[in-house]
C-alpha cells in the first residue's frame, strides 16, 4: 500500500478555513484526476488542514493505492 498527497492548495487567514476550503475541495474532486482517485483509493481519501508560515492554511488530500494503481497514478500524474 502506498500513501500520497494527490492534491494540495494553500488558503488565506480567514474565519472559517474548512468552509472556504469546501470549493477547492470540490473543485478538485469532479477532475479526471480527483475522480480517478476516488474511485481507485483504498479508503476513501483524507484531507488534512495545516497552518503555513503564510499567515493561512495548507490543506493536502491524502489517498492509499495498491502497487498497481500506485503505478498507473505516478506515470499519469507524476509524484
Amino acid at each position: 500500500m502506498h500513501t500520497v498527497v494527490v492534491h494540495s492548495f494553500n488558503m488565506g487567514d480567514v474565519e472559517d478555513p474548512d468552509l472556504y476550503a469546501a470549493e477547492p475541495l470540490y473543485n478538485w474532486r469532479i477532475t479526471e484526476k480527483g475522480q480517478w482517485v476516488m474511485e481507485n483509493s483504498i479508503d476513501f481519501p483524507i484531507w488534512r488542514r495545516s497552518v503555513n508560515s503564510y499567515y493561512g492554511y495548507t490543506y493536502t488530500i491524502e489517498a492509499s493505492f495498491t502497487p498497481e494503481k500506485y503505478t498507473f497514478y505516478t506515470l499519469k500524474w507524476g509524484n
